[in-house]
């Protein structure tokens, strides 16, 4: 890294005088495709092999209801994330859009909580590399793996975002091809043999029926498969192309995501050799369920292959939700919110390195607190979605306030500006109140210590400060 200019001296003028350079801005090279691959990465083809157990005790047997629920209540919020996106092309997604609809206190608040997504996301994903390669080699502790894990992905975040997009893009076509071919050869085993459940249960709850509060409850986990499409709007100064690419490609990952949970959900359920009584029972079996369901009722060799391409593919999940995080942290920083010193950008790759080593530091602590407790998944998992949920209602807020309220973007689209914002924002809602009360605990405490932080740096009271070069 070069040296640190002073704020007094980093700015234009004193580089005109100076003959300098102008200080290092994010860099406008990420096209649309690659756009998409960073959007599967972080989403994860797979994702939902990771949380397939936890999903199948905590719905009663009916995750691919789950994820369609989950995919419907996405969508609406994918909408509003493509139309914010356009109106504000900011990084800090969540906190600029509400500091443009509602004020940089309310933004501040924003910001603050999705970074409580942002910043445990990888952290889960970090856990399922672990998972999936202590399912290879058992004689390893998951946390060894997640350590490994985070220096690699941390560096390749330093090295700039022309660098991961073009990794991002490798991983994900191999993810999507492995995913493939054990979709395939489930299907051919239940065409050989049938399955272990019957057909209709994974979708009608058997005997049971379905219980929309167990189900709602499922969503509130289920939505963590689906965290990366917003974050694309993270990359909202770095992408080449029209102010509409970060939406299109927002829905495009977001179609693609639901069709391939649900498939290798439901799959998955007839497959199983464990019962959902079975993983309620045992929570320790809950994060390996996929791949013992691959193992007995597929094939050996293809558990090998899941897994390799699982811990790959969400340990480049997390290295997209670290750098997404970081430029959150960004454009807090650039803005008052947060120390100043997060908006340092890199003069040599162009990434924002003190954010991704802060949001590094966090994941090492967060994974392998988690991988050291047999119900370490599924209390992180409750945790980060406090975060998703609030960050996720807060952008359909902002769409009304933004347009309608502060009527800042034109003629208003009533379906558009308020229907769908508004619609998206209850069913959001519905699912937080169903969410553990650990997390609701969790995500008080953190608003609380936001709120400190808001009175004790003065926000809205101070100019925006520069971003400086490292």
């Amino acid at each position: 890294m070069t040296s640190l200019p002073s704020a007094e001296t980093s700015g234009p003028a004193s580089a005109a005088d100076s003959g300098a350079t102008a200080a290092p801005a994010l860099r406008r090279s990420v096209s649309f495709t690659q756009l998409i691959a960073y959007g599967l990465v972080f989403i994860g083809p797979a994702a939902a092999v990771g949380v397939w157990g936890a999903l199948d005790a905590r719905s009663g047997g009916v995750v691919p209801i789950v994820y369609l629920v989950a995919t419907l209540a996405m969508a609406l919020t994918a909408s509003s994330y493509a139309v914010m996106s356009r109106a504000v092309p900011r990084a800090g997604t969540v906190f600029a859009y509400a500091s443009e609809a509602f004020g940089p206190r309310t933004g501040h608040m924003a910001g603050w909580m999705v970074l409580l997504d942002y910043i445990l996301i990888p952290s889960v994903a970090y856990l399922f590399t672990g998972i999936a390669l202590n399912s290879l080699f058992p004689a390893v502790p998951v946390w060894v793996f997640v350590a490994i894990a985070v220096i690699a992905t941390t560096a390749l975040n330093l090295s700039g975002v022309g660098v991961t997009a073009r990794v991002s893009m490798a991983v994900v076509i191999i993810e999507v091809i492995v995913l493939l071919i054990v979709l395939i050869a489930g299907v051919v085993t239940l065409v050989q043999s049938g399955p272990v459940r019957p057909w209709l249960d994974p979708l009608t709850g058997g005997a049971a029926g379905l219980d929309w509060s167990l189900i709602l409850s499922a969503v509130a986990i289920a939505v963590l498969s689906y965290l990366g499409f917003d974050a694309l709007a993270t990359f909202a100064e770095e992408t080449t192309g029209s102010s509409r690419v970060i939406g299109r490609a927002t829905l495009a990952c977001l179609v693609i995501a639901g069709l391939l949970f649900m498939a290798q959900t439901y799959i998955g359920a007839l497959l199983s050799p464990l019962s959902t009584a079975e993983l309620q029972a045992d929570p320790s079996l809950q994060g390996a369920a996929y791949y013992t369901m691959v193992d007995e009722s597929i094939s050996p060799a293809l558990h090998w292959l899941l897994a390799l391409a699982k811990a790959a593919g969400a340990a480049f999940a997390a290295l997209v939700g670290q750098s997404a995080a970081s430029r959150v942290l960004m454009d807090m920083g650039r803005s008052g919110s947060l120390p100043r010193a997060l908006s340092r950008i890199s003069a040599r790759s162009g990434a924002p390195f003190l954010g991704i080593l802060v949001v590094a530091a966090a994941n090492v602590v967060v994974s392998i607190w988690a991988a050291t407790r047999a119900d370490g998944l599924d209390r992180v998992v409750s945790i980060v979605d406090v975060g998703a949920l609030v960050g996720f209602t807060l952008v359909h807020l902002s769409v009304i306030g933004y347009f309608v309220l502060r009527r800042r973007g034109g003629a208003i689209s009533w379906p558009v500006h308020v229907l769908i914002p508004a619609v998206g924002a209850l069913v959001l809602l519905a699912v937080l109140v169903n969410i553990s009360h650990l997390a609701l605990l969790v995500g008080s405490v953190w608003a609380v210590i936001g709120a400190v932080v808001l009175l004790a740096r003065g926000v809205g009271r101070r100019p925006a400060s520069p971003i400086l070069e490292g």
